[in-house]
């Protein structure tokens, strides 16, 4: 499943970035904002370089972990609406977990013992509303994670952000 969600999300990613030709207008220069998602919730700071290309940078917690990632980001317009972009990307994270408790995968309890790094290659796509005549815009995304040093394992989050715009 997660494969396969993984390869439409490639697929429409590829579509997208050859396709498209209408760009994206920036509707601010910076926000910042929390998110919330599967795994992990936190802070999201993204700032546009230009009008069609943003850098992210997003501090997520979790019960035992501690993750900081930053993503480089595509923006275009969506549905021919100015205040609506659809978005891509990629970066990469690195955190710490720490050991000694139990988590639930699969409907089974695991004893993680071991203290560690996290580092790894992230992806993102999504959809972000810059809510006209207000400070603040709201996006929801997918995020799939490549774990490289305590994996290789592969994680697909889905979040959503609430920013102030400035």
């Amino acid at each position: 499943m997660k494969k396969s969600i993984l390869l439409l999300s490639a697929i429409f990613l590829f579509v997208l970035g050859t396709s498209s030709n209408v760009l994206a207008q920036a509707n601010y220069k910076t926000g910042i904002g929390i998110r919330g998602g599967g795994y992990e919730n936190g802070i999201s700071i993204k700032h546009f370089t230009n009008s069609s290309t943003a850098i992210e940078g997003i501090i997520g917690f979790r019960p035992g972990v501690f993750i900081v990632t930053g993503l480089y980001e595509k923006h275009a317009v969506a549905f021919s609406e100015p205040s609506v972009n659809w978005f891509y990307g990629a970066g990469a994270h690195i955190g710490g977990i720490n050991g000694g408790r139990y988590y639930k995968r699969y409907s089974n309890d695991y004893y993680y013992a071991n203290n560690g790094i996290l580092l790894g290659a992230d992806g993102i796509l999504g959809l972000e509303w810059k809510i006209p005549e207000i400070p603040f815009a709201l996006s929801a995304d997918l995020h799939p994670r490549l774990e490289l040093a305590k994996g290789p394992f592969l994680d697909l989050e889905a979040a959503a952000t609430l920013r102030f715009t400035f």
